[in-house]
């Protein structure tokens, strides 16, 4: 009788608060057990009853209350399918890179240096003071803050040789993150369907870019010392191509630097096919056994497009890039990037220009550089002692990867799952090619955390190898 007098008020209940909006408060115990003339027993098992099926909460001594969130129930948006009709062009999927890492794991996977390479002390008290200026309040140049333009301009100006003309804070544009910059290269300078050469391998995020811009990718190979000119010529002539995208110091994957002298040569034929060069100089910071000498500052004619990014060494919470481009072309991608997101943070900005104007900057530099130099040097012993069958074609002069050619054969997908089930987190070589792998890869970063468990990680990974050969 009671569970028939309880499932009665609980179906007047749900009548009702199917008419109440959300937050609703229900009548009091006392008013429903007088309204239904029921026990107070029987009044809370039907309130209980709704409880259990989402429909209200108890707030205790305050009373009971319609949820906003009336019931739990599988979401369908099959209607969107309809509305958005097929996506023009596939898009890549997320890069591994991006993929968070629980504690425990062993993390080559990340395309960021662990926080303990960051200048955390400088990051903080920059951020403090930017919170105390005019930055924190006021909306800044569509072009960026002019002295954060001259710090980019001077910094490339300094690399210069003689005879060539130095950039002017004019010629930069502050962006949100390099990636940003890449998107709006593409889509003003190249555009949709229009062929773009472009190093392979490279950078997942660029290879992602060009799709969104609908751009038409043709790989170009690049060993350990850059492209071969010819073949890029060749590329230039076949496809009428106007633009190639290239890494020439410390290219992610590889960790190449192009040889001495290839910039000049690739230079040279950018020229002379009227066309430019977008150089990533993404690892500007984290050279180990050389430094970076950008292709960009041997031009001053606008053939090369030079993008310079402060997210990885600086901290990703800052993400504060900047394209130095002269010209028509610098025009047109500021009125992308105006399009895209206006203007960067100010405060963004002033927080990025403290840390670099900061003597302390230079300081954490050259510390910078001898910790990813002993990282690299312990992966890379790791790997020989416990993973020999992954081939290191070149141990690179900076960066932040190690690249890895697998035996012939192997599932790379299937490693990685392994590897993950281990607690060893790889990202396949796959995704860093615009067209089909030229073989089996991985990418392992040595800036991540905990570089005290490299030996067992390779050791695990030398042992998912064989496993997968097997």
């Amino acid at each position: 009788m009671n569970n028939d007098s309880s499932s009665r008020i609980a179906a007047r209940l749900r009548e009702w608060i199917a008419g109440a909006a959300p937050g609703s408060r229900l009548p009091s115990t006392r008013s429903l057990v007088a309204e239904h003339q029921a026990s107070p027993v029987t009044v809370q098992k039907a309130l209980q009853t709704l409880t259990a099926q989402g429909l209200i909460e108890s707030r205790p001594g305050v009373g009971t209350f319609v949820r906003a969130v009336r019931t739990a129930r599988p979401s369908d948006y099959g209607w969107q399918s309809a509305a958005l009709r097929s996506p023009q062009r596939p898009l890549p999927k997320a890069s591994t890179t991006m993929r968070s890492a629980s504690n425990d794991a062993i993390a080559f996977h990340s395309g960021y240096p662990d926080r303990e390479l960051l200048p955390e002390r400088l990051v903080r008290a920059a951020l403090t003071r930017a919170a105390r200026g005019d930055a924190a309040l006021s909306r800044p140049p569509v072009a960026g803050l002019p002295e954060l333009q001259s710090w980019f301009a001077h910094e490339l100006g300094a690399s210069t040789p003689v005879g060539i003309t130095p950039p002017t804070p004019s010629d930069v544009i502050v962006l949100p993150g390099s990636q940003s910059g890449l998107s709006s290269i593409f889509t003003a300078l190249v555009g949709p369907g229009q062929p773009l050469l472009m190093e392979s391998p490279t950078y997942w995020g660029a290879i992602l870019a060009a799709a969104q811009a609908g751009v038409r990718v043709v790989p170009v190979p690049s060993g350990p010392e850059g492209p071969d000119p010819e073949e890029l010529a060749r590329a230039f002539e076949e496809t009428g191509a106007r633009l190639f995208y290239a890494q020439p110091n410390y290219a992610n994957p590889t960790g190449a630097q192009w040889a001495p002298g290839r910039g000049e040569k690739v230079l040279g034929i950018v020229r002379e096919k009227g066309a430019f060069l977008v150089e990533d100089d993404w690892a500007h910071d984290f050279g180990i056994t050389t430094d970076p000498v950008p292709v960009a500052a041997r031009d001053d004619s606008g053939h090369v497009i030079y993008l310079r990014s402060l997210t990885k060494s600086v901290s990703p919470a800052i993400r504060i890039a900047a394209v130095i481009a002269r010209g028509p072309a610098r025009e047109r991608i500021l009125a992308d990037r105006g399009a895209e997101s206006m203007y960067v943070s100010g405060l963004l900005q002033a927080a990025a220009l403290d840390v670099v104007t900061q003597p302390a900057w230079q300081t954490h530099l050259r510390s910078l550089r001898h910790q990813l130099h002993s990282r690299r040097d312990l992966l890379v012993t790791s790997m020989r002692d416990h993973a020999p069958q992954a081939h290191i074609e070149r141990v690179p002069k900076g960066g932040l990867n190690l690249w890895a050619r697998l035996p012939d054969g192997t599932d790379v997908e299937q490693l990685s799952r392994d590897c993950e089930a281990a607690g060893v987190l790889i990202a396949a070589g796959s995704e860093w090619f615009p067209a089909e792998p030229a073989g089996p890869f991985i990418r392992l970063n040595y800036a991540g955390p905990n570089p005290g468990a490299f030996p067992e990680g390779a050791r695990i990974l030398g042992q998912a190898i064989e496993s997968n050969r097997s």
